[in-house]
This record gives C-alpha cells, sequence and structure tokens, in this order.
C-alpha cells in the first residue's frame, strides 16, 4: 500500500486514531473470546509485535520524516505526518513514530488455557491498566505461560496496558473468566495445580518457603488481586498463602512489582 500523506488534522481519514478506549472497543468485546472490536498499537516494537503475532491491521499512522520498517510490511493503508498533526490526532504529548489499529484478535478460554499452561498467572480485580501492563511483560519475561484475568480485572489489549508490557502481551496467552471460583474450586479439588495466593498477612508463610516445599514438576499459579482490598477470602481459601517479607512500615508492593518477585521465586 502506498503511503498517504496528511496535511490537516482534521482529514476525516483519520477518524479511526481520534478514537479513545471506549471507542475502539466495548465492554462486551473485551470479553468476546472469538475477537470483536479493535485496538491501538503504540509505537514502532509493539506494532511490530502485534503484526508478527498474526493481528490483523486496520490502518497506520506514522512519521513522515521518519517512517519504521514496519510501516512497509503492514499492507493497509500508512498516513504519515508530522509531529504536530500526530500529536493532536492521537492525544499523545509525545508522538510515537507510528501508531497501528488492528483487529482485537480470538483467544483462548479459561478452560482451554488452564489445560495448556504448566505456569500460570491469575489476577483478580486488578483494575489498573498500568499493573496489568507489568504483570503481563514479568510474566511473559520469567518464562511464565498464561494468564487468566477475572471478569473485574483490566484488558492486556488496553493502550496503556499495551505501552507498559512493550508488547509482550502477544507472548503470553491469557483468557478471561466470569467464575473464577468455580475453575479455583475445580482446579483445587482435582489437584491438578499448585495454588499460591499473594497476601501480606503475616500469618502466611514466606514466598521461598512455600517455593521449596512445591514439587517442580507439578502444574502451578500465582493469585494476584487488587492493591487496596487484595484477594477475596473465598480465594483465598482455595490457596497456599504465601507473602513477600517487607521490611517495617511498608505492607506490600504493588501488584505489578509484586508480580516480578513471584514470578521470579515461583518459576
Amino acid at each position: 500500500m502506498p503511503f498517504v500523506k496528511i496535511e490537516s488534522v482534521d482529514d476525516e481519514r483519520l477518524a479511526l486514531f481520534r478514537l479513545r478506549e471506549r471507542g475502539l472497543t466495548t465492554r462486551a468485546d473485551k470479553r468476546d473470546d472469538h475477537g470483536s472490536g479493535l485496538f491501538l498499537a503504540e509505537g514502532d516494537l509493539v506494532v511490530e509485535r502485534a503484526f508478527r503475532a498474526g493481528c490483523t491491521p486496520v490502518a497506520a499512522l506514522a512519521d513522515e520524516q521518519r517512517v519504521p520498517p514496519i510501516a512497509h510490511d503492514l499492507g493497509v493503508d500508512v498516513f504519515i505526518g508530522g509531529d504536530d498533526i500526530r500529536r493532536l490526532v492521537t492525544g499523545l504529548g509525545m508522538p510515537h513514530p507510528i501508531v497501528a489499529i488492528f483487529e482485537r484478535p480470538p483467544r483462548p478460554s479459561a478452560t482451554s488455557l488452564l489445560a495448556r499452561t504448566h505456569r500460570l498467572v491469575i489476577v483478580e480485580q486488578v483494575d489498573n491498566p498500568a499493573n496489568i501492563g507489568g504483570i503481563v511483560r514479568n510474566a511473559a519475561g520469567l518464562g511464565w505461560d498464561g494468564l487468566l484475568l477475572d471478569g473485574e480485572s483490566g484488558d492486556p489489549l488496553s493502550r496503556r496496558s499495551l505501552r507498559v508490557a512493550m508488547g509482550t502481551t502477544f507472548e503470553l496467552p491469557h483468557a478471561r473468566t466470569s467464575d473464577l471460583d468455580g475453575l479455583l474450586k475445580a482446579e483445587a479439588l482435582d489437584g491438578r495445580r499448585d495454588l499460591i495466593a499473594l497476601t501480606p498477612d503475616e500469618t502466611a508463610a514466606p514466598i521461598d518457603r512455600v517455593a521449596a516445599e512445591l514439587d517442580p514438576s507439578h502444574p502451578r499459579a500465582v493469585l494476584i488481586g487488587s492493591e487496596r482490598a487484595g484477594l477475596q477470602p473465598s480465594t483465598l481459601a482455595r490457596c497456599v498463602a504465601a507473602r513477600i517479607p517487607m521490611s517495617p512500615n511498608v505492607d506490600s508492593l504493588n501488584a505489578a512489582a509484586a508480580s516480578a518477585i513471584a514470578c521470579f521465586a515461583l518459576r
């Protein structure tokens, strides 16, 4: 596809790039395993990782002075413009060399993800997109092979999550469930997987001690809750509780930082 130079910020062909998160994808889209709606990838690294992972591009907007190499491979309209146009269109103070709109890809069901993963991260009510992105990057970087989100947790394909994760989202399969308690109950009752819940509770065993007592060959999952409320009591009841030892007067780390330590300690 030829590059299309944009002269005006009001050019109607840029309408998609003006949409914010809710304009690109609805709540129903985010919960559709078959893939519905769109997502925006920011920066040449994230765009390239989305494209190489098989996501279908719709359009792209790039820097006319420095068109990234990935723009030549997308096979869709690539609009080019200066910093001012790209800044005003996308709402980014520092515009990236390229941003691209992609179709949201299908994802595995929660049950199929459970069946095919050995090291799984599970998040409950973690709605901060930066935390979701950080958790994704930590899990992917430390060799975990899946992420399961409950119905209240954030979207790994949101703009900020993708940006924080640096596109590693496409290396880590994720699934969403509206019945996390039911899935955990089945995993725990059948002994399919060791379930380790992070908690600041001082009565919980230190995470290194918990890790030392696990069978390395047995599948496991680490569960991370919201920073304020933590994991639900019903969730904790199905798991082995583990804490990250902290200095006095500091009770916990944020969810993303805690996930890095947990994924390393329990890997």
